[in-house]
């Protein structure tokens, strides 16, 4: 790992190299630490942080009362829950495109994965940047090695390249498996009883968590502490394909080359390892449109995200990011397209057989 102290990570964030420890401030700068520091992304990452907790509370108490009773109605089961299930959403956006109706097993996540699509194209990958908890969690682990070690480390460009395009294979792979399966294989897995359960599997996979597994998230939470974003850079699938998708907007991290004054600070800030000081705009699928280096920039309007003529602010983005989520969430309820049609006697019945071979993954 490169450890040279020229890092855009080694000062401890933005902020951090530019303030001595809270501890030793006074109030009033002590306040203004707080307000830089719960910018508007944080509120918004906060806010989805606690819905995703409530929803997997919800879902837990929804098939513990599954496991432990043989009939009567179960406790409410929320379909955001069904957020976890990307693969699932892309598959059945590509059922719907190919039937013409929404498959009614999982809609939820169907609905929740064109959102942050549509999120994606409007403010880059903000899903990533800005909702996504995963991404939120590695936020946290990165600032956690930074008080550690005073640092992040990086990769050394010779590996960092490479490491970048392993998230593209995979989604590659899932790509071609779908190609594979055709319009009615993915049918026919929507429908089959892996997939109807697959919420429930994601849970007990956390829930009941194996050696393996615990190995393998604890690698990827040692790796996250001293590599910003680990998790995030090199290995989601779904993050690179927001990010294609994010490609194709037309808002962008835009620099104004005549009141720059080549301070550096937006390059330092960037998670994403992008020259944001040397470019008049940032078009990098790894963008995630967090506006971390418009809020570090020291000169009014030198940097902004949007487009030549619209400049909006991190509130505003924020205000974006909230309310696409809340229009497509509202108009899949008032639609009917929201709720799934399993009832909760096909759930008792599924959740009580997952041993058997059918509920193993097809193929296997």
């Amino acid at each position: 790992m490169d450890r040279k102290s020229d890092s855009p990570h080694s000062d401890g964030g933005a902020y951090s190299s530019l303030v001595p420890p809270p501890s030793s401030l006074p109030k009033p700068i002590l306040r203004r630490v707080r307000k830089l520091f719960w910018t508007p992304r944080r509120y918004v990452q906060l806010g989805f942080v606690l819905l995703n907790i409530w929803l997997c509370t919800e879902f837990y108490l929804f098939v513990l009362a599954a496991q432990l009773t043989s009939d009567g109605p179960l406790p409410s089961r929320p379909p955001g829950a069904e957020g976890w299930l990307p693969i699932s959403g892309l598959m059945g956006a590509i059922d719907w495109l190919a039937s013409g109706s929404l498959n009614p097993v999982h809609p939820a996540a169907t609905v929740l994965f064109l959102t942050f699509l549509a999120i994606s194209f409007l403010v880059r990958k903000a899903f990533c940047g800005w909702l996504c908890p995963i991404g939120t969690l590695s936020d946290g682990l990165a600032k956690l090695g930074r008080w550690l070690f005073m640092r992040n480390f990086l990769l050394p460009r010779w590996l960092d390249f490479p490491l970048l395009g392993l998230k593209y294979l995979i989604l590659g792979f899932f790509l071609w498996a779908f190609y594979m399966m055709g319009a009615a294989g993915i049918s026919s897995f929507i429908q089959s009883p892996y997939n109807q359960v697959a919420d429930v599997k994601m849970l007990l996979f956390f829930v009941q968590l194996g050696t393996l597994g615990a190995v393998v998230l604890l690698l990827l939470t040692l790796l996250s502490i001293f590599v910003q974003g680990f998790w995030c850079r090199y290995l989601c699938p779904y993050g690179a394909l927001l990010g294609l998708f994010s490609w194709l907007s037309p808002i962008k991290v835009r620099r104004d080359p005549a009141s720059c004054i080549d301070c550096g600070k937006c390059a330092k800030v960037c998670p994403s390892r992008l020259p944001v000081d040397t470019k008049l705009a940032i078009i990098s699928v790894e963008c995630t449109g967090c506006m971390q280096c418009v809020e570090a920039c020291p000169v009014v309007d030198c940097l902004h995200m949007g487009t030549p003529r619209w400049k909006p602010a991190p509130k505003q983005v924020a205000i974006i990011v909230a309310a696409v989520f809340i229009i497509f969430v509202i108009t899949a309820q008032l639609s009917g397209v929201w709720q799934s049609n399993l009832t909760d006697e096909a759930y008792r019945y599924h959740i009580q057989r997952l041993g058997n071979p059918e509920y193993g993954h097809p193929g296997q």
